[in-house]
């Protein structure tokens, strides 16, 4: 069987298509077609790998340089942070020097406070603020923590809106109102209570003076607490509602109760948030400085009786003595708050150490 070509104009891109065609018996399998196209000298053809329109070409992102300069910017804004606390650093070990040189008492284990006379030490004023932090987190964390679970928990969903928005609110008054209603006002029930302390535990040291009680690191601690529960209470409320349902469902279809699924389910999982919530906590506890100024006795020593009169820390004394200083003396307080910047760069520290142990259980648990 012979073959005939035959030629068909092409319309649409003003070429010729020249087919194929072969003759075949009937009942046979058509075979493949030969399709041959003649280009026509039109205009630029778009499409795939010209780099212009559809697919083809760089994305713009890429050929602007967007992906370097984003990354660009956020090492910039990391490395800005660092910057900022070495410079920082370097300006507290600055300011601090010649009081340091010209001091002749021993800077860490003297308890005395005279820097006009060339002698003081930061040994009472580090163990006041340590002691008023840790009193304020033995009382806010617990409270915090089961706040915290009522509102992811427990209370209903209106409840917990409200009441959660007010626990939120009280994390937004200033540290002098704290500092004023607690001199002014909560230092009465405080005394009361001190004095019920002295009455029926005062063979215990901590609570074995029978006054004057007054601003005391009793009412210093119990008003940081109030300042530190937002904080934790808000932290640990998030981390509470972002536990896997899965997990609490679980635990209840194999017969634990509710308090059974939160111990086994809910505290194991946010037990890295509930670290960083209370070490930020801490954190601020550790710095706060109007209301201490305004609750603490401002004392010199080393005690660890509660309810009497007295006790110091780092902050406040620097909130206290800065204003009417002379420059051996700022040099001095200055020294002082180069010793809580330390401090704080530890606690934070040992946060990140401890919830970098834990990232492996978070990981497996979500």
């Amino acid at each position: 069987m012979g073959e005939s070509p035959s030629r068909s104009a092409d319309a649409s891109t003003g070429g010729s298509r020249v087919t194929t065609s072969h003759a075949r018996p009937a009942g046979a399998v058509a075979p493949t077609e030969t399709l041959t196209d003649i280009p026509s000298p039109t205009g630029p053809q778009f499409g795939p790998g010209s780099g212009m329109g559809g697919g083809g070409g760089l994305p713009r992102r890429r050929a602007f340089g967007a992906e370097p300069a984003f990354r660009a910017v956020t090492l910039a804004a990391g490395a800005t942070i660092l910057i900022i606390i070495v410079a920082i650093a370097i300006f507290l070990i600055a300011k601090a020097a010649p009081a340091l040189r010209a001091n002749t008492a021993n800077f860490f284990t003297a308890k005395e406070w005279f820097p006009n006379e060339g002698r003081f030490g930061i040994a009472a004023l580090a163990f006041g603020t340590v002691l008023t932090a840790v009193i304020a987190l033995a009382a806010a964390v617990p409270v915090a923590l089961g706040i915290a679970l009522y509102l992811s928990h427990y209370a209903p969903r209106r409840v917990a809106t409200t009441l959660g928005f007010l626990i939120d609110l009280l994390a937004a008054v200033p540290s002098v109102v704290f500092g004023l209603w607690g001199r002014e006002v909560f230092i009465h029930p405080v005394d009361d209570f001190a004095a019920w302390l002295n009455r029926y535990f005062g063979w215990i040291p901590i609570f074995g003076s029978e006054g004057p009680y007054g601003r005391s690191v009793m009412l210093g601690s119990l008003v940081l607490a109030i300042m530190v529960l937002p904080i934790v209470t808000s932290l640990s409320r998030e981390v509470f509602t972002q536990t896997p349902k899965a997990n609490e469902e679980a635990a209840l279809a194999l017969g634990a109760t509710k308090w059974e699924m939160i111990r086994t389910a809910v505290l194991p999982y946010g037990r890295p948030g509930i670290v960083a919530a209370v070490m930020l906590g801490l954190g601020r506890a550790l710095g706060e400085t109007i209301a201490l100024a305004m609750t603490l006795g401002a004392t010199f020593g080393i005690s660890f009786n509660l309810i009497q009169s007295g006790g110091n820390s780092i902050a406040a004394n620097i909130a206290n003595g800065f204003g009417e200083a002379s420059d051996l003396g700022r040099g001095a307080l200055i020294a002082s708050g180069l010793v809580l910047f330390a401090i704080t760069l530890v606690v934070n520290m040992t946060a990140r150490a401890i919830i970098y142990r834990r990232r492996e259980f978070t990981e497996v648990a979500a």
